[in-house]
């Protein structure tokens, strides 16, 4: 029998016709432990899939940076329904939203909880949810299968979509509510020389220890760390003022230099070029942050490699 990604998206029965046994057997060892939450179904092509664990007593569903289940779609309203937990039972409330709250169809009256039930459809303006009750084999099954689709198969860590999409949440909360926001773009010196001179093998080898280096040793928890593509690599770091996010660039760039990097036997020097951008008041999307680390990463490049810039 086989298990490919395509089961994942298929009801419980037909997993249990066609997961091999061990595999079965941990998904429903997991799915005992995981939540209630809510999928997005339909919305934001880069949020398609998304879910929300349900364990706080009360959880907004809004247009908000503040909402814990945050949409940035002008259908729905800044708080636009609330989640409510209580004795394990789920329940929404419609908090007079503009475009109103449906579940399988049915306008809520606004402010009155209604009780939600797996599988249950939930419509918030133009954005479909579904609702997974607690212990639900389809909740461990959903995140895995957004996971994958979010993460570089090679280093482990965030993709390209995957900053695609958290990019846009990042500077919405810094644009709207004031937070810094700092952006690290590196990547690493003379990579095609090391695949050139060392093989694919080798290069592959390097791109995983140093996003393993960076991830394990560099970053905080509330940080954002991607494969661009390539060799080039993204920080978004949340909070952080652009002398932060200097001094933090230069501790990677440094941590870099002085690692050992040994494949089969043969040590290859690797460094890394950085260029810092921050969050500017003016800015009008999260792409101007992106284009101004960029030129600040060229300018590292040309300026020698294995150094820090940074974009006024």
């Amino acid at each position: 029998m086989v298990d490919n990604d395509d089961d994942d998206v298929r009801d419980i029965s037909d997993k249990t016709s066609v997961m091999p046994s061990d595999t079965f057997k941990l998904r429903l060892a997991e799915a005992g432990q995981a939540p209630p939450a809510m999928v997005l179904l339909v919305g934001p092509a880069s949020s398609v899939g998304r879910q929300w664990p349900i364990e706080d007593p009360d959880i907004i569903i809004g247009r908000s940076p503040n909402a814990k289940v945050f949409v940035d779609d002008k259908s729905v309203s800044k708080f636009h329904s609330k989640l409510v937990l209580s004795g394990g039972d789920v329940s929404l409330i419609d908090l007079e939203s503009t475009n109103k709250t449906f579940v399988n169809g049915k306008m809520l009256t606004p402010l009155q909880p209604v009780k939600l039930h797996n599988n249950d459809q939930i419509k918030t303006g133009n954005i479909i949810f579904k609702f997974l009750e607690r212990g639900s084999i389809e909740t461990v099954a959903s995140a895995q299968a957004f996971d994958r689709a979010l993460t570089d198969a090679l280093t482990e860590i965030a993709n390209r979509g995957a900053l695609e999409a958290k990019a846009p949440e990042f500077f919405k909360r810094a644009s709207l509510l004031g937070f810094p926001l700092s952006l690290l773009i590196f990547d690493i010196d003379k990579f095609k020389v090391v695949n050139d001179t060392y093989g694919h093998p080798a290069g592959d080898y390097i791109l995983k220890e140093v996003s393993k280096v960076v991830k394990t040793k560099l970053i905080r928890g509330n940080d954002f760390f991607a494969r661009a593509g390539g060799e080039e690599f993204c920080l978004l770091l949340a909070g952080s003022e652009l002398k932060q996010a200097e001094e933090v660039a230069e501790r990677i760039r440094a941590t870099i230099e002085a690692q050992s990097f040994v494949f089969e036997g043969t040590k290859i020097p690797i460094t890394i070029s950085i260029g810092v951008a921050g969050y500017h008041p003016t800015d009008e999307n999260w792409s101007q942050i992106y284009e101004r680390a960029d030129k600040a990463l060229y300018h590292s490049k040309n300026s020698g490699r294995n150094c820090v810039s940074v974009a006024e």
